[in-house]
Protein backbone atom coordinates (compact mmCIF):
# COMPACT_ATOMS: atom_id res chain seq x y z
CA UNK A 1 0.00 0.00 0.00
CA UNK A 2 2.92 2.25 0.85
CA UNK A 3 4.50 1.56 -2.35
CA UNK A 4 1.83 2.51 -4.62
CA UNK A 5 0.63 5.73 -2.66
CA UNK A 6 4.42 6.52 -2.96
CA UNK A 7 4.65 5.90 -6.39
CA UNK A 8 1.50 7.90 -7.11
CA UNK A 9 2.63 10.74 -5.41
CA UNK A 10 5.69 10.35 -7.77
CA UNK A 11 4.04 10.08 -10.96
CA UNK A 12 5.47 6.38 -11.92
CA UNK A 13 3.84 3.68 -12.62
CA UNK A 14 5.26 0.32 -11.28
CA UNK A 15 5.20 -3.25 -12.15
CA UNK A 16 4.06 -5.84 -9.84
CA UNK A 17 7.73 -7.39 -9.75
CA UNK A 18 8.83 -3.50 -9.00
CA UNK A 19 5.96 -3.45 -6.00
CA UNK A 20 7.46 -6.37 -4.48
CA UNK A 21 11.08 -5.56 -4.94
CA UNK A 22 10.83 -1.72 -3.92
CA UNK A 23 8.46 -3.24 -0.72
CA UNK A 24 11.05 -5.66 0.79
CA UNK A 25 13.61 -2.60 0.43
CA UNK A 26 11.14 -0.03 2.45
CA UNK A 27 10.58 -3.32 4.79
CA UNK A 28 14.66 -3.72 5.03
CA UNK A 29 14.97 0.28 5.43
CA UNK A 30 12.07 0.43 8.40
CA UNK A 31 13.59 -2.35 10.36
CA UNK A 32 16.95 -0.45 9.97
CA UNK A 33 15.49 2.66 11.14
CA UNK A 34 13.88 0.77 14.22
CA UNK A 35 17.38 -1.35 15.20
CA UNK A 36 18.99 2.57 15.03
CA UNK A 37 16.01 3.96 17.60
CA UNK A 38 17.08 1.44 19.98
CA UNK A 39 20.25 2.85 20.15
CA UNK A 40 20.96 4.33 23.30
CA UNK A 41 21.97 7.80 22.86
CA UNK A 42 21.86 9.27 25.89
CA UNK A 43 25.03 11.80 26.47
CA UNK A 44 26.31 11.44 22.66
CA UNK A 45 26.81 15.06 21.75
CA UNK A 46 24.94 15.87 18.25
CA UNK A 47 27.39 15.90 15.46
CA UNK A 48 27.40 17.48 11.77
CA UNK A 49 30.55 15.92 10.70
CA UNK A 50 32.32 12.80 11.77
CA UNK A 51 36.03 14.62 12.18
CA UNK A 52 36.35 17.64 14.50
CA UNK A 53 36.27 20.86 12.13
CA UNK A 54 36.99 24.43 13.46
CA UNK A 55 36.27 27.36 11.26
CA UNK A 56 39.12 29.29 9.81
CA UNK A 57 37.47 33.01 10.69
CA UNK A 58 39.54 35.41 10.69
CA UNK A 59 39.13 39.15 12.17
CA UNK A 60 36.84 41.25 10.80
CA UNK A 61 38.59 44.22 10.13
CA UNK A 62 38.34 47.36 7.75
CA UNK A 63 41.06 46.47 4.98
CA UNK A 64 42.15 48.37 1.57
CA UNK A 65 39.50 49.64 -0.88
CA UNK A 66 38.78 48.93 -4.32
CA UNK A 67 38.76 51.96 -6.36
CA UNK A 68 35.12 52.37 -7.30
CA UNK A 69 35.78 54.11 -10.76
CA UNK A 70 38.18 51.33 -11.67
CA UNK A 71 35.63 48.46 -10.59
CA UNK A 72 32.79 49.96 -12.42
CA UNK A 73 35.06 50.60 -15.46
CA UNK A 74 35.71 46.57 -15.89
CA UNK A 75 31.70 45.86 -15.72
CA UNK A 76 29.92 45.37 -18.50
CA UNK A 77 27.27 47.92 -17.41
CA UNK A 78 26.98 50.27 -14.53
CA UNK A 79 25.98 53.65 -14.03
CA UNK A 80 28.65 55.62 -12.55
CA UNK A 81 28.03 54.34 -8.85
CA UNK A 82 26.72 50.65 -8.87
CA UNK A 83 26.65 47.53 -11.35
CA UNK A 84 23.33 47.56 -13.83
CA UNK A 85 22.12 44.17 -13.93
CA UNK A 86 19.07 42.05 -15.82
CA UNK A 87 15.73 41.91 -13.54
CA UNK A 88 15.99 38.34 -11.12
CA UNK A 89 11.80 37.67 -11.03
Amino acid sequence: MDIEKVAKLARIELTDAEKERFSAELDAILAYVEELAAVDTEGVEPTTHVLPLALAMRADEVGEKLDRAEVLAAAPAHDGHAFIVPKVL
